[in-house]
């Protein structure tokens, strides 16, 4: 199945690598903003002014505690500043959110630190 490349709108700015993660891993551009706006968690994100923010898949409720096996994260870093910036030719414009990456974890990623050594080795080529 081939998946739609999202489009630069006025809320979202879709970088290249968010866009090659998304069909790496299958996900939607409804997926990814849906993550965006219904996280269970919020981390600060390794790249200077970012948050990484979670979404679990699949959540089961067992002895009243809520278990998931895998879960969605979204990095993505929100411009309010009143200038816009070049990036490639295209213009991020005020209060966009500008996506960075997104990737799954396989069960349940430790506090703190969720983002997995290969998607910080790939962000530092970048």
């Amino acid at each position: 199945m081939q998946l739609k490349t999202p489009k630069n709108s006025d809320k979202y700015f879709w970088t290249t690598h968010s866009v090659f993660k998304m069909r790496q891993y299958g996900l939607s551009e409804q997926k990814v903003r849906s993550v965006i706006r219904n996280f269970d968690r919020k981390e600060e994100g390794i790249v200077k002014n970012t948050v990484a923010v979670m979404q679990p898949v699949s959540p089961k409720i067992v002895d009243g505690k809520k278990t998931w096996k895998k879960e969605l994260w979204v990095m993505y870093q929100s411009k309010g500043k009143k200038q816009k910036l070049k990036v490639k030719d295209n213009l991020i414009k005020n209060n966009q959110i500008k996506i960075i990456s997104t990737w799954r974890y396989p069960g349940i990623s430790p506090e703190r630190d969720p983002i997995p050594e290969e998607i910080l080795q790939e962000l530092s080529e970048l």
